[in-house]
């Protein structure tokens, strides 16, 4: 389907927000979903061609509109989303992809981000906010330093309204950050989440290296393969 830019805007130190105007059209999905979107041809080119899979970061209620958050590098998709100017029109595929919130409310979640991993939870965070569903989630939420955090006031005010929902920030190279600056590991886990571990479901999105850490120090801390849900970013 045809898609039109509506909105681009700096999230974080290299990271886009970019929102589409789905012109009238809908779509139904559920948080945790990605699209398929193809760019016009703007005169950047290499040999993945101009379609990408993207998470959607805004939430189902977001009616006639899908917002893409990505971190900005040199590539030839990325260098074209970012020359495309407000009212540049793309092609949107149907949603894909299973991550996405458990069906058990009942049984805490604590989601692990490292970077633009937090695409995926900022769509299902606001969704559970808007539903007012009784899930209890803690967020553990990596990055180098503040300026690169992205939608970091927005998260922090989530956790101010919503009393089931815990967010722990870990800074690892922000010398002026006052809070967590430990990179995670089973340790981490631990001195944040208690030793019973496996009481609850870790869903963990990330770049690659980033998410198969996060299950190694999970498998060391006793968490069961069961219990870990797991969604890897790549760079593109």
């Amino acid at each position: 389907m045809k898609a039109r830019i509506k909105e681009k805007r700096w999230v974080a130190r290299g990271t886009l927000l970019v929102t589409f105007d789905l012109l009238g059209g809908a779509v139904d999905f559920t948080p945790g979903q990605y699209f398929f979107v193809t760019l016009p041809d703007v005169g950047h080119q290499d040999d993945k061609g101009p379609r990408r899979h993207i998470t959607v970061v805004t939430s189902p209620n977001e009616k006639g509109v899908l917002g893409f958050a990505t971190r900005m590098r040199d590539s030839a998709f990325k260098r074209s989303l970012a020359a495309l100017p407000v009212g540049a029109d793309v092609d949107v595929e149907p949603p894909k992809g299973s991550f996405a919130l458990p069906a058990d409310v009942s049984r805490p979640l604590v989601f692990v981000a490292g970077g633009i991993g937090i695409t995926v939870f900022r769509s299902m965070l606001r969704y559970i906010q808007e539903e007012g569903l009784p899930y209890r989630v803690t967020l553990i939420y990596s990055n180098r330093d503040r300026e690169s955090t992205a939608f970091l006031d927005e998260l922090q005010e989530l956790a101010e309204e919503n009393a089931n929902l815990r967010l722990i920030l870990t800074m690892t190279q922000d010398p002026g950050w006052e809070g967590e600056t430990r990179r995670i590991d089973s340790a981490f886990f631990r001195h944040h989440l208690g030793e019973n571990l496996e009481e609850n479901t870790f869903l963990v999105a990330g770049p690659p290296a980033m998410v198969e850490a996060m299950q190694e120090a999970l498998a060391e801390a006793g968490v069961p393969e069961r219990n870990v849900m797991a969604e890897r970013y790549s760079g593109y």
